[in-house]
């Protein structure tokens, strides 16, 4: 499920943004020292910002909540949107607690189909680095087509790490989910 955020949603999206892997996979830090230790934190500036979420009228940022726990394991987020082109970027995290179930192609798809149903927009696109195949595929089973390669996008542990540019069309998308929309 996919919803605004609420306040007990805090602590477990503090997890996912101190995780190595997501701070590895979304290139939020460039090497694998720097990945290690982080503690989740709640601070008040972190309250701020997704306490705002839901004002905001050129983004859209919700929460992915795991049906069977009722837990916030995530989030997705529709940011950069050009209304002239009917076009935004996508861009989705998904701490341990929500990994290898298929919620991110769920998430994916779900976002997608308000993207292109409720909201009428023509394109989504993302960027994923090589080294998260998994996230690729998942992108791919929801809709997103490979358009090009982003080369030496991103420095990380000494070497040098592809950014894999995708997008989706309205008119080329099809749902991947049954049920209702967001």
């Amino acid at each position: 499920m996919l919803r605004p955020f609420r306040d007990d949603d805090l602590p477990a999206i503090a997890a996912a943004l101190a995780d190595p892997e997501v701070l590895r996979l979304t290139g939020s830090v460039h090497s694998s020292a720097a990945a290690a230790g982080r503690q989740p934190h709640v601070d008040e500036r972190m309250r701020r910002w997704y306490g705002s979420r839901n004002e905001q009228d050129d983004r859209l940022d919700l929460a992915i909540v795991d049906n069977a726990s009722t837990l916030c394991v995530g989030e997705v987020v529709l940011n950069n949107w050009e209304p002239a082109n009917d076009s935004c970027s996508f861009r989705i995290l998904i701490g341990p607690g929500g990994r290898g179930r298929g919620l991110g192609t769920e998430a994916t798809s779900l976002l997608l189909r308000h993207a292109f149903a409720t909201m009428s927009l023509h394109r989504v696109e993302l960027e994923v680095y090589a080294f998260n195949p998994r996230a690729q595929r998942a992108y791919e089973k929801a809709g997103f087509r490979v358009e090009g390669v982003r080369r030496d996008a991103l420095a990380f542990d000494g070497r040098r790490v592809d950014s894999i540019i995708m997008a989706a069309l309205a008119p080329e998308w099809t749902d991947t989910i049954t049920g209702p929309a967001l």
